[in-house]
């Protein structure tokens, strides 16, 4: 891994903190991810699956976590079963985790090579009587390949149909959402990487540079500071191309007087960073994208205010868009008939605002978090307002990551990334 380890005091306290929200008598179990085929003998890269990475800090493929804090036997409460390594496989593919190396890592201390598997989980399963699987839940989840958790639960069910069965998910939703103090450290690590990956873009953009050009210097920048990759697919969109929402070509030429919006962000260790900044391809803006630009900004600036503890989510969103809807006013792109006229399920204001301003923020980029259910201190939320104009030909978008704290506004991860217009045109002309 390119990232430093991670303490495994966080990753035993998260293993405290799921078990004692399941029932008793009960086991569960998270699988690692598949390494996917592409063709040939050709893989996708390896993405760990980020629950059983929460639980266990265990960053490798064909990995298994049981948790049974009932178990009998008291060396059974907490298991890891690992892919065999050997000399082999640490020349072709480089070192795995031994044992003594699973339990530096995670904490665990007991650690089974997977051939030991079924012969393990015969005996605990004869001991519990409810077994939780693990699902995905998230309200944007649309997966239709099957997995590695669902061939084990598959397996699982079909050779133990008798046991209760019931789902890790919604225990995870709660969990994952709040964070821990170790954890808002490595989202603040990969903003941190961000940012060096913006203010290099700053001092190369200029007109005649292509949309990919951009894209490289950002990953040049988060690689050398041990980031693997973009915490998702960047969007580097110059132009007209700001008004696609998930513009990913990143195959156009920028030029003088145009927009570019870019919608990326780091990752380290596992945990993402989320941030769009708008910035002049000649290195200053026109008077007419000032004033949409920091219109944006104020809205950006009043909704973060409304991240406190116990805001609901539907609520804030309908509140920040009475807050837009008075900038649109005022840039002259709605007028109050529009306002009389609309329409209550898709307000005047989605004509150039048409995406939410929040998301939860964690190890993904889209994280888990229960939206019907107030806000916590703790939570890291995206605050990402944006006006688009496609008859002007260009749009404009702004996000930063902030933390939820227990009193008082919430903590910016980015306040140290340039925003405002006067810091983005002396950078860009320094």
């Amino acid at each position: 891994m390119k990232y430093l380890q991670i303490d495994k005091s966080l990753f035993i306290k998260n293993r405290k903190k799921f078990m004692t929200n399941i029932a008793p008598k009960s086991l569960a179990v998270f699988n690692s991810n598949d390494v996917y085929p592409i063709s040939a003998d050709s893989t996708m890269p390896f993405e760990q699956h980020r629950d059983i990475f929460y639980l266990s800090g265990v960053d490798q493929e064909e990995s298994i976590l049981v948790l049974f804090p009932d178990c009998p036997k008291e060396k059974h409460r907490e298991i890891l079963f690992l892919r065999e390594t050997n000399a082999h496989i640490a020349v072709w593919e480089g070192e795995k985790l031994t044992k003594e190396k699973a339990f530096d890592v995670s904490g665990i201390k007991t650690v089974y090579w997977l051939q030991d598997m079924e012969k393990v989980m015969f005996e605990i399963m004869t001991q519990c009587e409810t077994v939780y699987i693990n699902t995905n839940e998230h309200y944007r989840a649309n997966v239709e390949t099957e997995t590695r958790e669902d061939r084990f639960t598959k397996w699982l069910k079909n050779k133990y149909p008798a046991h209760n069965v019931a789902k890790s998910n919604p225990i995870m939703q709660h969990l994952r959402s709040v964070k821990e103090t170790k954890e808002i450290d490595l989202i603040q690590k990969a903003c941190d990487i961000t940012e060096k990956g913006f203010r290099r873009v700053l001092e190369f953009v200029k007109p005649g540079v292509w949309e990919f050009e951009i894209e490289a210097e950002f990953m040049h920048e988060f690689l050398r500071n041990r980031s693997k990759k973009f915490a998702y697919t960047p969007i580097v969109a110059s132009g007209n191309n700001a008004n696609v929402l998930h513009y990913i070509e990143n195959n156009q030429q920028c030029k003088s007087g145009d927009l570019i919006l870019m919608d990326v962000g780091a990752e380290y260790a596992n945990y993402s960073s989320d941030m769009t900044r708008t910035i002049p391809v000649s290195g200053r803006f026109s008077q007419r994208q000032k004033d949409v630009y920091n219109a944006v900004l104020n809205v950006k600036n009043e909704a973060t205010k409304m991240l406190i503890p116990g805001t609901d989510w539907a609520e804030y969103h309908v509140e920040v868009g009475k807050i837009m809807t008075s900038e649109l006013l005022n840039l002259g792109l709605l007028d109050k008939a529009d306002i009389k006229n609309e329409n209550p399920d898709w307000p005047a204001y989605k004509k150039y605002f048409m995406h939410g301003t929040s998301h939860h923020m964690g190890l993904d980029t889209h994280d888990y978090g229960i939206l019907t259910e107030p806000m916590q201190a703790n939570m890291v939320f995206t605050v990402e307002p944006g006006i688009y104009i496609p008859d002007e030909g260009f749009g404009i978008r702004l996000e930063d990551d902030v933390v939820i704290q227990k009193s008082g506004s919430p903590f910016n991860l980015m306040k140290n990334i340039p925003i405002e217009v006067d810091d983005i045109e002396d950078i860009m002309n320094s």
